[in-house]
């Protein structure tokens, strides 16, 4: 049923469309906000490519900002603010070439249910969906993955509004060079306005969650890596004890979580009782080691069989803020075991779990997993805590590593270091400087991150 569309988009009004005087914006954790000069909601890829062509004419910069769940200023802009709320549904299901194109504001929560309505799915993809897919791809939003990679390496094709006002279509053979690095762009390319996914029929999912000792698992680990489609585990501080999850294919049938089981596990214990006790942790720090130990024993083993979305992601209620690093796959035992031991000989308190996933290679300039195969040490502190002693000392362990910061994950590092350890580096910023001369998509975030 090529062609088939399943949700209509708005079309070009022909009418300008007066931006709106903005007022301050904030991101989803509340540690990041700008003063944007105007904001501007296009209801088209015509009428977005205007919006950059006035920014231009009146000296602003521009920048798209989704659900903001990025915890850097990424997003941020003294400028024009773009929201993409208008630029959302599925423009065509091709069955003859197993894509989706989709436009760029489309919540990936609204992108699943709609493909498993079609009996479709991504194949691989990150334990929460509420950021919109140009969002997601651009800050390279990963799951975890033996064999299957980031979503921006499930990208066909792509829609492109570029910094002249242009709109550029995007794919293997159609300008290949900037579809090669504008998957995971930063939004320094350009503004994303539609993307073109590779997908599957609808296939269903065992996982199997079960606690397991912090020596059981760096033991282990490669073991675990090999002999599951998907593995993650997470390891709360101040214990021996983690939660290990293996998610891989199944015949069937399926067996989702009972509605009462979900709602306690997801919902009442990951979320009601954990932001009571982070809560009481931020109140009164000494009473977090004992939390730990109470909230590390509270998740049961479990097991159960569903479609691919409902299995991978989960409701993330509680806010933090988050870094995330990337490291070569043989360093993840080394880094997990210093990360311990400097947690151990601390005085710091961390009421969050340390989260681990891996990623198979990719070709994508600036994807963490560029390259090489790649874990990802993930750390987390509840909203409202101070973070600098923690992140810092853990930012320390992952460098030594040739660790490479998650694109929407709060970091220090800048141009100097990651052209050290991205490649291909020069390439993506040799391309910025033909798209976007003047800058019309930077601002001091990206200054930092690429260079000026």
């Amino acid at each position: 049923m090529s062609g088939t569309t399943t949700a209509g988009r708005t079309g070009p009004t022909g009418a300008r469309r007066p931006g709106t005087a903005s007022a301050p914006w904030r991101n989803w954790a509340g540690n990041v906000s700008s003063r944007p000069v105007r904001e501007e909601s296009p209801a088209s890829a015509e009428e977005l490519a205007e919006v950059v062509r006035r920014a231009a004419e009146d000296g602003l910069r521009v920048k798209t900002v989704g659900t903001g769940h990025s915890f850097t200023a990424i997003a941020a802009t003294d400028g024009v603010l773009v929201r993409p709320g208008l630029l959302t549904g599925i423009r065509r299901v091709d069955r003859e070439s197993m894509t989706v194109t989709v436009e760029s504001g489309t919540p990936l929560k609204r992108l699943n249910v709609a493909l498993a309505r079609e009996g479709l799915s991504l194949t691989n993809m990150g334990d929460i969906m509420e950021q919109t897919v140009a969002g997601a791809v651009s800050t390279g939003t990963h799951g975890t993955g033996r064999d299957s990679a980031s979503i921006a390496a499930q990208i066909r094709g792509l829609e492109l509004v570029t910094a002249d006002g242009r709109l550029l279509t995007c794919s293997e053979k159609e300008n290949p060079e900037i579809f090669a690095a504008a998957r995971i762009g930063l939004g320094a390319l350009g503004v994303i306005t539609a993307i073109t996914f590779a997908v599957e029929p609808v296939f269903l999912l065992t996982a199997r969650e079960e606690p397991m000792s912090f020596d059981r698992v760096t033991a282990e680990f490669d073991a675990l890596h090999a002999e599951n489609e998907h593995f993650e585990f997470y390891w709360f501080p101040h214990t021996d004890n983690c939660n290990t999850k293996r998610n891989n294919r199944s015949a069937g049938p399926a067996a989702p979580l009972g509605r009462v089981g979900g709602w306690i596990e997801d919902e009442l214990l990951s979320n009601g009782v954990f932001q009571l006790a982070c809560s009481l942790g931020r109140a009164v720090p000494p009473v977090i080691p004992a939390l730990a130990k109470v909230s590390s024993r509270a998740l049961s083993a479990r097991t159960y069989t569903d479609i691919p979305y409902k299995v991978f992601t989960s409701p993330r209620r509680v806010r933090f803020l988050e870094m995330e690093y990337a490291l070569p796959r043989e360093a993840a035992v080394p880094a997990l075991r210093e990360l311990k031991a400097m947690l151990e000989r601390s005085p710091l308190k961390v009421s969050f779990p340390v989260e681990v996933r891996t990623a198979p290679a990719d070709d994508i300039a600036l994807s963490t997993a560029s390259g090489r195969e790649t874990v990802y040490i993930a750390v987390h502190l509840y909203k409202g805590t101070p973070h600098r002693g923690y992140f810092t000392a853990v930012e320390r362990i992952m460098t030594a590593h040739g660790g490479r910061p998650h694109w929407g994950k709060i970091h220090t590092r800048d141009a100097a270091y990651l052209a050290g350890v991205y490649p291909r580096f020069a390439e993506f910023t040799a391309l910025r400087d033909r798209l976007d001369p003047d800058r019309r998509f930077g601002n001091d975030h990206l200054r930092r991150v690429l260079g000026d």
